[in-house]
């Protein structure tokens, strides 16, 4: 071996090895980063369990804290961490929600109001109208008018309501209990 190729090889073998330096170095952040969101996803999750605990003496789920409906949600700037670990604590608390949900509801469903005040028309009539009157009634209801127009059209899917075109216009009618849905157009 000359020493040329000696000195060739060496080289190689530096750069080889000031590459697996900084590789390695480059994994042992990511790893440092890593351990740090599941530090605090690990806190995160203490502190629901240790709610969870405080409140499982309750026989009475009515007497959990919970959001209101129309309360607003606190929200912070969040951190890259914080914005990770969101998602799966919204999960568990979101169907720990759901199931206080279903022992009691504040409002009855939108579609329900909509065929009540459908019932009271004897004539079809506008979205627009529907929920202008909603809104009268129920001030404490604020659906877009979007959110209206969908509800309804879930109401003519399942055969609840009908759907009536005049020209540009869509306007509903209660379906009569007992009678077919034969003059839905759509």
């Amino acid at each position: 071996m000359t020493s040329q190729s000696a000195s060739t090889l060496r080289s190689r073998y530096v750069e080889q090895a000031a590459s697996d330096l900084e590789e390695n170095r480059r994994r042992q952040h990511q790893l440092a980063e890593q351990i740090e969101r599941l530090k605090q996803e690990e806190a995160l999750l203490s502190d629901i369990l240790n709610l969870a605990e405080r409140y499982e003496g309750f026989g009475d789920a009515s007497r959990l804290p919970e959001q209101l409906q129309d309360e607003p949600v606190a929200t912070k700037a969040p951190s890259k961490a914080r914005s990770r670990r969101s998602a799966p604590v919204t999960a568990s608390s979101g169907g720990a929600a759901k199931a206080a949900a279903k022992g009691k509801s504040h409002q009855p469903l939108l579609g329900d109001l909509l065929s009540g005040l459908l019932a009271g028309h004897k004539e079809p009539c506008l979205a627009k109208e529907l929920r202008d009157e909603l809104l009268a009634k129920y001030p404490d209801r604020n659906p877009t008018p979007q959110v209206v127009r969908n509800t309804l059209e879930a109401l003519v899917a399942k055969g609840r309501i009908r759907r009536h075109k005049q020209e540009r216009s869509v306007m509903y009618t209660l379906v009569e209990p007992g009678t077919e849905p034969a003059g839905r157009t759509h």
